[in-house]
């Protein structure tokens, strides 16, 4: 019964965060900035993670994040108010990010800003630390790891390991099936175990 009703309240929850955020957009669309102004709040932080994890410098997220919310702004009146307002932003966010980076041969700081936390979740899913490595030391090779990987796989760790959005949350914002969410992490988990793999056997072969 408890977890029934738990349930029921879930769905309730969920469905007034739909519709509140269904009624900020409409509100931005009839011109309304103060609204758009909590949209920004509400995502502002996991909008700066996704351009940190394309670009991999703290002031360009920063800035690519807010461009892509004043282009956001500007084009408002285009989104289908029934959608989710970050899954519509997103896709700004990206192409931003992407035609940045092709317009930069070089990337400024990787992505040591994020902090320790979510470095170590990642790290806990796919290496045994009780080998003995250092925490610091881990830290670097995980994110070191992740420079290296392909963009679709990089673009999965962030959504799902740092940002912690759920299979569908990450299926939505991608356009792709829950499934193809699935196997494009298990892919790019293991691409970032070959790439431990490699650094630890590498650090071994030099203390020889």
């Amino acid at each position: 019964m408890q977890a029934q009703a738990f349930t029921e309240k879930l769905k309730v929850s969920m469905i007034k965060a739909v519709e509140s955020e269904r009624d900020l957009i409409l509100r931005c669309q009839q011109g309304d900035k103060n609204a758009f102004g909590s949209l920004v709040q509400k995502y502002m932080k996991r909008a700066y993670f996704s351009a940190l994890g394309f670009v991999g410098s703290h002031e360009n997220a920063l800035d690519l994040s807010q461009e892509a919310f004043v282009r956001a702004y500007r084009a408002i009146q285009r989104l289908d108010a029934n959608r989710t307002f970050y899954t519509w932003y997103y896709a700004i966010l990206r192409n931003l990010c992407l035609n940045f980076k092709r317009d930069k041969a070089k990337h400024a700081r990787s992505f040591s800003e994020i902090g320790e936390t979510r470095m170590q979740t990642i790290a806990d899913q796919v290496a045994d630390t009780s080998h003995g490595a250092e925490l610091h030391e881990l830290q670097s090779a995980v994110w070191n790891g992740i420079n290296k990987l392909k963009e679709n796989e990089k673009e999965i760790i962030i959504l799902r390991d740092i940002q912690e959005l759920s299979y569908n949350e990450i299926a939505a914002t991608l356009d792709i099936p829950p499934g193809t969410v699935m196997s494009r992490l298990y892919n790019a988990r293991r691409s970032l175990r070959a790439q431990l793999d490699k650094a630890f056997l590498n650090q071994k072969f030099d203390e020889l």
